[in-house]
């Protein structure tokens, strides 16, 4: 019964590519959205600036000027 032979750079990178994989997978989770979620997000935004916009009142020029 021989044991397995690994080479232990390739185990090393092996076992650091898979942290880093896991620990990209936890933060698609928490941060990550979808593009659609995104388009939905960016799509009302500009609705509610365009709403925002169309209630500005405009004030009249004064005849003085304020120097």
């Amino acid at each position: 019964m021989t044991a397995e032979i690994i080479n232990l750079r390739q185990a090393r990178k092996s076992k650091s590519r898979s942290d880093k994989e896991r620990l990209a997978e936890n933060n698609r989770q928490k941060f990550g959205r979808s593009k659609a979620d995104k388009n939905l997000s960016q799509v009302s935004d500009a609705l509610d600036r365009s709403r925002l916009e169309a209630h500005r009142i405009e004030r009249a020029p004064s005849d003085t000027d304020d120097v």
